[in-house]
């Protein structure tokens, strides 16, 4: 077979055969272009996309875990002449929440019963008491009543309990 292609292309004329061998090398190119080159610059410009998320997420959860070490070092502990039951109350009565009912489930634990709130007010209040005592949410059970509040009972506790 090499014998029958070698003696066709001496056939051809000088020029002919330059011709054939400058279209063999462009073809050679080009194959090896989209052959070998082409997928490889697609994975490194994949790789530089997902090395750009990583980044960015790793950049996210540093800035979240420095929010939380913030929060908890900001948070006051609670005392230990002040049962967590009373602190409850008294922030709930600043809150506005009279009507909240607060009783102690054991040491550093509370169970808090309020019947009728404003879902953006009781959250708000959550949150500013997660911030300033420390204190976690065990439970958390909400109902919606018939007008626009909510009815809530949530178990919260001491971050050491």
């Amino acid at each position: 077979m090499i014998d029958r292609f070698r003696g066709w292309f001496i056939q051809r004329s000088v020029r002919e055969q330059r011709l054939l061998l400058a279209m063999g090398a462009l073809f050679l190119i080009v194959f090896v272009w989209i052959g070998l080159f082409r997928p490889i610059g697609d994975r490194l410009s994949d790789a530089r996309e997902r090395h750009g998320q990583a980044v960015i997420a790793l950049a996210a959860t540093r800035a979240q875990a420095d929010l939380i070490l913030s929060l908890q070092r900001a948070a006051a502990p609670l005392r230990p002449g002040v049962a967590l039951d009373e602190l409850v109350k008294r922030a709930a009565a600043e809150g506005g929440f009279t009507a909240a009912a607060v009783t102690a489930d054991g040491a550093g634990r509370a169970n808090i019963s309020i019947g009728a709130v404003r879902p953006p007010a009781f959250f708000g209040w959550l949150a500013d008491l997660q911030r300033r005592y420390g204190l976690v949410v065990d439970r958390l059970s909400v109902r919606t009543n018939g007008d626009a509040t909510l009815s809530v009972e949530l178990g919260v506790r001491g971050r050491g309990a």
